[in-house]
């Protein structure tokens, strides 16, 4: 048997849309794990809670506060991450939008297409091919983009976020054989219904008859249940996995009755 690690122990990752939900699950189980973690989101003070809550269990991490729309804050990001800690092995892209909107919405469908297309599918690019040049320096270099089981189906009045998340494994599966030949993995998790921010404006009620009626668990996921998949993909041992797309939705894909 081959010695292939299972810590990520002085490794830094970088996780976006880290503030809070899934994000801010990744970011605290990859501290516990020995993680150097970029806490990044637009959230600036979300931020800043996150790295506090790290370091006052004993880890480390720093906030970058950022809208990853923006081309030019993306560049400075990842300069900034080089800069700090010299090296970058792990990219977690979370960040993410609520984007339903009506066809007939007109000017207002045209925004939050645009705002979902960049924050959910250009922002990932963006940032994987800023790091390229710091990715490449690791011995192990793992990037995981967070989809969504909207991008292996699709709720009415969610073309934007389904058409954004349906782009991010496809863009997973790209960059998977672009990159291969380096050793740089590229998988994609597309959660199902989690309890996070993004579900708070659903009732209580209406999540359990949800759940029980289309998962195979019959309940909502935890945030943290997606960051231990998000984990085990960016493993030094997980080096033959790569393009993968993973559903982590409590058999909701599976379930046909």
């Amino acid at each position: 048997m081959a010695d292939r690690s299972r810590s990520i122990a002085g490794r830094v990752a970088l996780i976006t849309g880290a503030a809070s939900g899934m994000g801010r699950a990744t970011a605290l189980l990859f501290a516990g794990e020995g993680a150097v973690v970029a806490v990044a989101d637009r959230d600036g003070d979300g931020c800043a809670a996150v790295v506090a809550e790290i370091e006052a269990a004993g880890g480390q991490a720093r906030a970058y506060p950022i809208d990853v729309a923006d081309h030019d804050a993306i560049r400075s990001m990842i300069a900034a991450i080089g800069a700090d800690f010299g090296r970058l092995d792990i990219i977690v892209n979370n960040a993410g939008v609520s984007s339903f909107a009506a066809l007939d919405a007109g000017n207002e469908y045209d925004a939050i297409w645009d705002r979902a297309l960049v924050v959910m599918l250009t922002a990932h690019q963006r940032i994987i091919r800023a790091a390229l040049p710091l990715l490449r320096q690791s011995d192990a270099p793992r990037i995981v983009n967070i989809a969504s089981t909207e991008g292996l189906g699709a709720t009415p009045g969610d073309t934007p976020y389904v058409a954004a998340k349906t782009g991010v494994t496809g863009l997973t599966r790209g960059m998977a054989v672009d990159l291969g030949p380096e050793g740089i993995t590229v998988n994609c998790i597309c959660p199902g219904p989690i309890n996070t921010a993004m579900t708070d404006k659903v009732a209580a009620d209406h999540k359990v008859i949800f759940a029980k009626r289309r998962t195979a668990l019959r309940r909502y996921g935890e945030p943290e249940e997606v960051a231990h998949i998000t984990l085990s993909l960016c493993l030094p041992a997980a080096s033959y996995i790569t393009g993968a797309v993973i559903p982590v939705d409590g058999g909701l894909m599976a379930r046909n009755a």
